[in-house]
């Protein structure tokens, strides 16, 4: 029998039926009964007890966002008008942390932020004194913000470097300064890269563990922590863990399917 196209496809579908759609069926199924088997919204409910979590959790992952956005755009907008020589070199600056492992990456900042580490020997060092970073909020956002950066500047970069050139000399022949040009042209039309920057820094930064784990020392419980606690700690209870899980991940997809829509809306304002 001759292959057809749609063969191709069959080991992608079962690769996403295996390790996709049947774990988000077993979290449904978890997170609408109970250890009898029972159906019952009361793992919903009981979530209320966790607020300050799910709070917390949105809250230093809109912070992290907006500080990849602070640091990340006026990166990639350099970036994009050095020369091709230039732009590969600090690519591969850019990526480079990203190949050691993420846990050694947070292992270093522990060795930094720490209250005997680098950075406090620097400061005692010119007489100032120590900082208590490690195990705050504050470390854990240095830490999502340098582990989730290089998502932030690749995909504003890769939207600013393909704007038509011919653009900006039409602008400044119409007599419109750098500022303006900046303004009026190339903020707009990045705003994609911005948006597709915003999804992948803040999805991974709010459900993260690792670096709390690591950088708030258990101190700064996140969801990724209370999920974890719900399926690996003393107070095992995989039915309200998977219900947060599903409350979560809803809340997520909303977040970027309004990304999502907004990105396309600005796509064809710009006929891009």
């Amino acid at each position: 029998m001759a292959l057809k196209p749609r063969h191709f496809s069959i080991p992608y579908v079962v690769w996403m039926a295996l390790f996709v759609v049947a774990p988000i069926i077993l979290i449904i199924g978890y997170a609408v009964t109970n250890p009898r088997g029972e159906i019952t919204v009361a793992n919903f409910t009981d979530m209320g007890v966790f607020t300050t979590v799910f709070v917390r959790s949105f809250w230093l992952a809109i912070i992290s966002t907006v500080i990849c956005i602070a640091i990340g755009y006026p990166v990639a907008y350099i970036l994009s008008r050095e020369g091709q020589r230039a732009q590969r070199m600090m690519i591969m600056l850019i990526m480079l942390p990203m190949w050691m492992n993420f846990l050694l990456r947070t292992y270093a900042w522990m060795s930094i932020l720490e209250n005997t580490g680098l950075l406090n020997r620097l400061l005692a060092a010119v007489g100032l004194p120590p900082l208590r970073i490690i195990n705050t909020p504050a470390a854990v956002i240095i830490g999502m913000v340098y582990n989730f950066l290089p998502f932030m500047i690749l995909p504003v970069y890769s939207v600013i470097v393909k704007i038509d050139k011919s653009l900006y000399e039409a602008a400044q022949d119409l007599g419109a300064d750098s500022v303006s040009v900046f303004r009026k042209l190339v903020f707009p039309m990045s705003l994609p890269g911005v948006l597709s920057g915003v999804t992948m820094v803040f999805v991974p930064a709010v459900s993260t563990f690792v670096i709390t784990q690591l950088l708030g020392g258990g101190m700064v419980m996140m969801l990724g922590d209370l999920i974890e606690l719900q399926f690996l700690g003393a107070a095992y209870n995989p039915h309200l863990g998977s219900a947060i899980s599903l409350v979560m991940m809803v809340i997520v997809i909303a977040f970027m399917y309004v990304m999502n829509r907004f990105g396309e809306g600005e796509e064809k304002a710009f006929g891009m």
